[in-house]
């Protein structure tokens, strides 16, 4: 029931659904946007570092070699010079492995300088060999306090990155809801529009399918009009249109604002079989009902759960014939759910149509076969309540229809407690 307590509650669930997916990729834009130009910048600041300080080691080393010697390089730089075949430092300190002879060999080999990096002792020393008269000169340079500066900048973009992450979730929820809101309201407007638009059609609608029927009693007396007919049917299939648009105006405004509390499914649906048991007996149809003696416990909407029932029903008498039968069972089933089943023995539907129908405005195999806004609609209020809604049917065998929603309550019923209403 969580989509009820949500913001924009005059939204029905689809459209609180879709707005609320809105605000979520608007929020994710915006949070990748802030955390990829954190990044951006880091990567550049820390390969800038990187590309500056190794140009001063580079500088430092061909510096050293061509005019230092071995008394006077910095702390970070050792320098070693072997002349006839013998190597003097000017530090008694110089680092272990150094220096390093098999790289002088070969520079005295070949007369080419080499570079090379050693990693050890939690730094990687430079080591710049080469040439110098009768010498070979090798530079050795400690980068530890480089490392230093770089492990530094490190952990200050990381600290710089959770900061960014924090303020791209901050901007990501202003943003979206700042950039939703135009959408919702929209939504809510669009809503209003089409229960005025409709409230203010039914009356005329209704009264030129009323004249057109009368027209067309009068002149079928003496010689039927298919014309007339054509006429009166487009008249009564327009007010179904403007019926169902208020009606999906009205279950939106119902389960948004209802009062959602602990209700009892079977009472709900016992009334809803009473309230349509004349217009039933009238079409020549049986309607019972068939429920437990014990209360079934839902939370939800009871206004919003009887327009399921009684829109299920509505559907059954329009396509069943006299002399057919619908059954109305409340149940518990399975799993901690209430089940309500409206099956009838009508013209059923093809298979290929139990998922589409209840899309809005589908039409099945005969275009006399018109499942218009009602069924998506109640797909709406049904899915709005933590349920589903499923359809079963073949051509002409009938139809069943069945809601599954989540027990407000565990309920352990007793023996012989079905009933059933005729």
């Amino acid at each position: 029931m969580r989509r009820f307590f949500a913001p924009h509650a005059d939204l029905d669930p689809d459209e609180l659904a879709m707005v609320c997916r809105a605000r979520f990729r608007v929020g994710i834009v915006v949070g990748l946007i802030v955390c990829a130009s954190v990044g951006l910048i880091g990567a550049v600041a820390y390969f800038a570092l990187v590309r500056s300080q190794d140009d001063l080691i580079d500088q430092e080393l061909a510096t050293s070699v061509v005019s230092a010697d071995p008394s006077g390089p910095p702390n970070c730089v050792w320098q070693f010079v072997r002349r006839d075949g013998v190597v003097t430092t000017g530090r008694a300190s110089a680092p272990a492995g150094f220096p390093l002879l098999a790289e002088m060999d070969a520079v005295a080999a070949t007369g080419n300088h080499q570079v090379t990096e050693v990693p050890g002792g939690g730094t990687v020393y430079h080591v710049r060999t080469q040439v110098r008269g009768d010498e070979i000169v090798q530079v050795v340079f400690d980068s530890r306090y480089q490392l230093a500066d770089r492990r530094h900048l490190l952990l200050a973009l990381a600290l710089a990155a959770l900061v960014g992450l924090v303020a791209a979730a901050l901007a990501a929820t202003v943003v979206g809801r700042q950039a939703v809101r135009p959408l919702a309201e929209a939504l809510t407007r669009q809503r209003r529009f089409v229960a005025d638009a409709s409230h203010e059609l039914r009356t005329p609608i209704a009264q030129v399918h009323t004249r057109a029927q009368l027209i067309a009693r009068r002149l079928n007396r003496q010689a039927p009009d298919a014309d007339l007919e054509r006429l009166v049917g487009a008249t009564r299939r327009l007010g179904e249109i403007v019926e169902e648009l208020l009606l999906s105006a009205r279950l939106g405004a119902t389960a948004g604002a209802g009062r959602v509390g602990t209700v009892d499914l079977a009472q709900i649906v016992q009334t809803a079989v009473a309230a349509d048991a004349d217009r039933a007996a009238e079409h020549g149809v049986r309607l019972s009902l068939v429920r437990p003696d014990e209360p079934v416990l839902v939370a939800g909407v009871e206004s919003a759960l009887h327009r399921v029932a009684g829109e299920l029903i509505t559907n059954a008498l329009r396509h069943t014939l006299p002399g057919d039968r619908i059954t109305v069972t409340v149940a518990r089933a399975a799993g901690g759910r209430a089940e309500l089943l409206v099956a009838d023995t009508g013209d059923g539907f093809h298979p290929a149509d139990a998922a589409r129908m209840f899309d809005r405005f589908h039409r099945g195999g005969s275009d006399e076969r018109r499942f218009g806004l009602g069924l998506a609609l109640l797909r709406e209020v049904v899915t709005g309540h933590g349920g589903t809604i499923t359809a079963d049917g073949r051509p002409g065998d009938g139809a069943t229809f069945t809601v599954r929603l989540p027990l407000a309550v565990s309920w352990k019923p007793s023996a012989g407690t079905q009933r059933s209403h005729n």
